[in-house]
């Protein structure tokens, strides 16, 4: 059987890569977020160039740049959503790490009491 802090040790490294899973989701949204806009951008910059093919194509153009700002905002959503992940996993594997140290230094504890004990035990019997 395992000690408690053997299974807290595990559970923290597991906490911590839940939290780097949310920590790479959240920065890939924000990334596709980030590339929207600027998608975007070039393609509202080309609307009111002098270019001919935005002219002859207003509809397809604005649609597109609806759909890029679309996505801009379901990818800002999620990232948002992903940061209260991130958050939420912190807090966890903060707790979880603490539970881990406490769990450790007792086990350190009673391994040195119980030590402690045999020692003085030892001595006892030498003295009959």
């Amino acid at each position: 059987m395992t000690s408690r802090a053997d299974r807290l040790k595990r559970l923290v490294r597991l906490q911590g890569q839940i939290k780097a899973l949310h920590e790479t989701k959240h920065a890939t949204h924000v990334s596709r977020a980030i590339a929207a806009k600027q998608e975007a951008t070039e393609l509202l910059d080309s609307l009111n160039t002098a270019s001919p093919l935005p002219g002859l194509f207003p509809d397809i153009y604005n649609r597109r740049i609806g759909a890029a700002i679309d996505r801009e905002h379901r990818e800002n959503r999620r990232a948002s959503i992903e940061a209260g992940l991130v958050a939420t996993a912190t807090a966890r594997t903060n707790i979880v790490e603490r539970a881990y140290r406490d769990a450790f230094r007792l086990e350190k504890r009673e391994f040195a009491e119980k030590e402690q004990l045999e020692n003085v035990e030892r001595k006892l019997g030498d003295h009959k």
